[in-house]
């Protein structure tokens, strides 16, 4: 039975349609009112004219079809399928910016950090938050206020000794026996969630609470540290009262095309002042259709998330906006508007928004250099690590089936690469062909020495390789003690890069991202830099061997040799006067010969 015939058996229902290749692989999920009629308008003759449509139908070899009571079903459905199956022809999200979240493990002593994955681990989210960085000033604050941490020690077991963040009053200690009790830890956590469930003034009652408590029993230093929470949450409360007053939370859609390429800007407003910015952008949108496309747009960023605003203003008008609304409405337990601003205000914010997405298309398309500022932000939106300071370190491992084992390590600070910092490594300790022990020396012994003498650590490290490699620095850095350094690497097949943390999820990249030509540099001349040191240091070896071969030539004339010459083929092309004016005329007229004996009948020495 082929397609048609299919198309003809299709219920007059609503649903969400799969086109399939030979293979069973879905090409394209869609949703319609009603199937038959959707389905068949592919086959129409100004359809199959279109180049994805005609090329869609070409591949395709069936259709199914999955039944739903109404529209809105329909399109909760047909996202959640997108986001399976990743369909080639759909219009699929690719963000350089996600939303950053809270989150609050599930744990016996749970921690906090930022993140921009949501995952069914039972942890709690709270969020998004606008700008980025809010998140992490929050976090910041529940450091320094609640003492609860973000790090990656091991808290299922006890340590002999807390790590720094306890030490400088960031950390209640729960990875040390002794520190503090589950009780304690158990009421910080509480405070903690009401601080961001936004409940500050159930938070504030309770520190009060706590402070008075603490005064009678004359720990007047935990009571004055209390009493400065409050004051602090009781600002915030107010800085929320007076914002709640000031308008709807607005998000404004802007797009600038050069088919097949494209950008589109994503204005968030909070409270009637614009607050942040996100970037989307596309290389494959041959036939772009502003309609189509704000539709699937609309649908992939808010069906998936937890907050959504009151108003979503877009540049053109598509067919399921009607539902969309309606569905957004239900999920958001309000009223949630989509518009095209016409006049006023609303379309001055959007022609702010348009001027945006062309200059950041000609930004990324037209390959201009952000600057190091840019740079830096984008990197903490991509990676969710703020580089602070401005500063990567980047280590890699080189060597011939495990001889003359060497490191490099590579500085980027403030926008360049610093040749004054870079360092080369010998491996000492490690046997044989082990890429994980090297790395593991590599760090141990640079960050040792970076504690030892009271040195800043950098804004990140950087590990050229995969999940092996990361896992060796990471390793390599609890052992000294050192368990709040972000970190991260990239795999060289497939350019994903890794962050501690968060490895499980790894970053892919479009090829035109600043971030991923700023981590391929840094990893490129990490790279460049160890295998020019094992190159030298192979040569040395070998030219040492050589050389120690030849009777009459001793360690000390060897040793000159290297320190001029520097490798075999230098010697091996030497002049005479060269020889003679380095060694002596005696020794270099032994080396002459040997090196003539290396090589076959009748070839010319140099």
């Amino acid at each position: 039975m082929d397609l048609k015939d299919k198309v003809s058996q299709l219920p007059l229902l609503p649903g969400v349609y799969l086109y399939k290749d030979g293979q069973g692989e879905v090409l394209y999920v869609g949703k319609a009112k009603n199937l038959r009629a959707r389905v068949r308008n592919y086959f129409t003759e100004e359809a199959l004219a279109s180049a994805k449509n005609g090329t869609m139908i070409s591949v395709a070899r069936d259709i199914d079809y999955i039944v739903v009571d109404n529209e809105k079903e329909a399109l909760a459905l047909e996202n959640s399928l997108i986001k399976q199956y990743k369909p080639r022809f759909n219009i699929l999200l690719r963000d350089d910016k996600t939303y950053p979240y809270i989150k609050v493990t599930a744990e016996k002593f749970p921690r906090v950090f930022v993140t921009r994955r949501l995952r069914k681990d039972g942890g709690t989210y709270y969020g998004p938050y606008f700008p980025g960085n809010l998140a992490y000033r929050l976090v910041d604050f529940i450091h320094r206020h609640f003492k609860i941490p973000s790090c990656k020690v091991d808290l299922t077991k006890l340590h002999p000794n807390p790590c720094l963040q306890y030490h400088i009053h960031r950390c209640l200690g729960p990875c040390a026996a002794g520190l503090t009790t589950d009780f304690e830890y158990a009421a910080a956590i509480a405070n903690v969630r009401l601080f961001l469930d936004g409940r500050l003034k159930d938070l504030s009652k309770q520190l009060r609470q706590r402070m008075e408590a603490a005064s009678e029993d004359l720990r007047f230093e935990e009571a004055a540290a209390l009493r400065d929470v409050i004051q602090t949450v009781d600002e915030i409360e107010d800085r929320q009262k007076m914002a709640a007053a000031s308008g709807d939370d607005v998000d404004i859609y802007a797009y600038y095309a050069e088919p097949p390429l494209l950008a589109v800007n994503l204005f968030h407003l909070r409270n009637g002042r614009i607050v942040d910015r996100r970037e989307f952008y596309w290389e494959d949108q041959n036939d772009f259709h502003p309609s189509e496309f704000m539709a699937a747009l609309i649908k992939q960023v808010y069906l998936s998330q937890t907050y959504i605003p009151a108003i979503i203003h877009v540049p053109a008008d598509f067919d399921d906006r009607e539902a969309l609304e309606e569905l957004l409405s239900e999920k958001k337990g309000r009223k949630v508007e989509i518009h095209t601003p016409q006049r006023g205000q609303k379309k001055a914010l959007y022609d702010l928004a348009e001027t945006n997405a062309k200059h950041c298309f000609e930004a990324r398309f037209r390959v201009l250099k952000p600057s190091s500022k840019a740079i830096l932000a984008a990197f903490e939106d991509a990676t969710t690590v703020p580089l602070n300071p401005a500063r990567i370190e980047c280590f890699d491992i080189s060597h011939v089936q495990g001889t003359d084992k060497v490191a490099s390590m590579v500085v980027w600070e403030d926008g360049r690469m610093k040749k004054a910092d870079y360092r080369k490594f010998i491996i000492k300790t490690v046997e044989g062909n082990d890429d994980f022990a090297s790395m593991r020396e590599v760090v141990t012994r640079r960050y040792t020495r970076i504690r030892d003498e009271g040195g800043k650590m950098p804004g990140l490290v950087l590990i050229d390789g995969g999940l092996g490699q990361l896992h060796a620095a990471a390793a390599a850095l609890e052992s000294i003690g050192i368990t709040d350094q972000p970190l991260a690497s990239i795999a060289k097949r497939e350019e994903w890069i890794y962050v501690y943390g968060i490895e499980d999820e790894p970053i892919s990249l479009d090829r035109f991202n600043p971030v991923l030509h700023l981590v391929q540099t840094v990893r490129d001349e990490a790279h460049r830099f160890a295998v020019t040191f094992h190159r030298n240091k192979r040569d040395s070896s070998r030219l040492r061997s050589q050389l120690l071969e030849i009777e009459g030539v001793g360690p000390k004339t060897v040793e000159k040799l290297l320190k001029t010459l520097g490798s075999v083929e230098r010697v091996r092309t030497a002049s005479d006067e060269d020889l003679i004016r380095e060694v002596g005329p005696a020794a270099a007229q032994r080396i002459r010969q040997h090196f003539e004996k290396l090589l076959p009948a009748g070839q010319p020495l140099g």
